[in-house]
């Protein structure tokens, strides 16, 4: 019996008409690296079938409780056919990659059906240069990126060849309890949710200033650093600055149209300007996508004066995890310095704040995401987290966007035989997150793109693609010279 945790069952609750809550990449194939030449979808029904066992996730439903008091649960789909979740279409000629971006936006729009295992795979013929592409998605309420990105390596091979999996012991069943023991258990959660919200809501306490829209309430910042003081290591727990975000073209309602443009950095160049200045990686890439912001909005005549504020997804499930379905994520809120002007300030800046952001959130319990998601009864979040997040994004926004960063394998990998090429992640789109989301993926030498947005707040997100390399450009010349003693300590090294 296996239950859907509060922020498991928060991404279901955010679908609405206009938002779709599953994740999904794009991986460019070449088939010539294939035995047959090509891809076929019944090679790839035969693959699926042969490891679905190692994705426990994509064979089970949701079984939903009565009146929805309570949280669905999972259950497996007995004789599931795997057929019924594969496609195959071809693109118009001549098979370019805004074809491609538009028909995987088409696809990304639909949300899942419930009623069958939520994820869907498309395989997509008449790419430029006799490629393919496979589009696929998950809903999130089954998977983070963690889990994801297991279940994409399991359907992948170090070699053309297919290498033989053999399947495992059968594992035990999961199966959701009947309507009555789902009836009784929800009543008893709902007796009981009082001292358990009470619970959670203690526990959010100390990072009162880390919690968008939280942390601006008065007298927060002093009441979470006084619960530090009492329960925790203050050295570990770093005051942060202000999360305000301030009003962009990216924030407010959205509709249900989705654009999509996708490209690649190499990951030697992004590794250079890492090694030249001191930094992570993670700090240029997040640099990578101020700057790219900041072009975007002076373009339009739209940029604040005060820095955009971001939300990063962090994985927190470990390596020992058993349960590879669901959740195990938080997320750090970090300013982006867009209102500065010189990119080495930029730099510098975004350096320092991430170190401060990473700073606390290790010396945190980092729980504060799935407290939030527990505090109010599973049937009043079933029906009122959509209408929520739409007044949110009128009202304060609590952030501008999400950028996501990914880290892949450095090698080559096959599907079916065809070398993949390239991976282009993509993410969820919510009233309350905002019209625009980034997500990289690193892989075989490139950090791979996906920027998914909303047209009627970022109308041309191929632009947006642009300024990020562009940005890059800009900081490798930052980085061509030998820098001086200045230019090192001005980032911070």
């Amino acid at each position: 019996m296996r239950q859907l945790t509060a922020l498991d069952a928060q991404f279901l609750h955010a679908e609405s008409a206009t938002t779709a809550a599953h994740v999904a990449g794009v991986a460019i194939l070449d088939p010539a690296w294939a035995p047959s030449g090509v891809v076929t979808r019944e090679a790839l029904i035969e693959l699926m079938r042969e490891r679905l066992h190692l994705a426990p996730a994509l064979s089970l439903r949701l079984a939903g409780v009565p009146f929805g008091l309570d949280h669905p649960y999972w259950t497996e789909v007995p004789g599931l056919d795997i057929a019924d979740h594969i496609y195959e279409t071809a693109l118009p000629l001549p098979g370019n990659e805004a074809q491609l971006a538009e028909m995987i936006a088409r696809i990304h729009e639909r949300r899942l059906d419930r009623a069958r295992p939520l994820w869907e795979m498309h395989l997509i013929q008449g790419l430029t240069g006799g490629r393919a592409a496979l589009y696929a998605k998950v809903h999130h309420c089954a998977i983070d990126g963690v889990s994801g990105a297991d279940a994409l390596a399991a359907l992948l091979d170090l070699t053309p060849e297919p290498r033989v999996v053999d399947p495992p012991a059968p594992p035990p069943a999961t199966t959701a309890p009947g309507p009555a023991a789902m009836f009784a258990s929800a009543v008893t959660r709902s007796v009981t949710h009082p001292a358990r919200a009470l619970r959670s809501l203690a526990r959010m306490v100390g990072d009162l200033d880390v919690i968008p829209v939280a942390a601006a309430l008065p007298g927060a910042r002093a009441m979470a650093a006084a619960t530090r003081t009492i329960w925790r290591d203050t050295e570990q727990a770093p005051a942060m600055p202000s999360l305000t975000a301030p009003r962009t073209p990216f924030n407010g309602p959205i509709t249900a149209e989705r654009r999509f443009s996708y490209g690649s950095i190499p990951l030697a160049d992004v590794k250079r300007v890492a090694k030249t200045f001191g930094i992570s990686v993670n700090d240029v890439v997040m640099t990578l996508c101020a700057s790219a912001l900041r072009s975007w909005l002076r373009e339009r005549d739209a940029l604040p004066d005060q820095p955009l504020i971001a939300a990063v997804p962090v994985a927190v499930r470990t390596a020992d995890a058993q349960d590879t379905v669901g959740n195990r994520l938080s997320v750090m809120v970090t300013p982006m310095p867009t209102d500065l002007a010189c990119p080495l300030d930029r730099l510098r800046v975004m350096g320092q704040t991430m170190r401060t952001a990473k700073r606390r959130f290790a010396g945190s319990p980092a729980t504060w995401l799935n407290e939030l998601s527990a505090v109010f009864p599973a049937a009043v979040t079933a029906l009122a987290t959509s209408a929520v997040f739409r007044l949110a994004s009128v009202v304060l926004p609590p952030i501008n966007l999400i950028i996501s960063n990914v880290p892949g394998p450095q090698l080559p990998l096959y599907l079916c035989g065809a070398r993949v090429l390239g991976y282009y992640p993509m993410s969820v789109l919510t009233d309350l997150s905002g019209g625009l989301n980034i997500t990289c993926f690193s892989y075989d030498g490139s950090l791979d793109f996906g920027i998914l947005a909303c047209p009627g707040r970022v109308e041309d997100v191929w632009r947006m693609m642009g300024h990020l390399q562009e940005a890059m450009e800009e900081l490798m010349e930052l980085a061509a010279p030998a820098p001086s003693r200045e230019a090192r300590e001005a980032v911070g090294a």
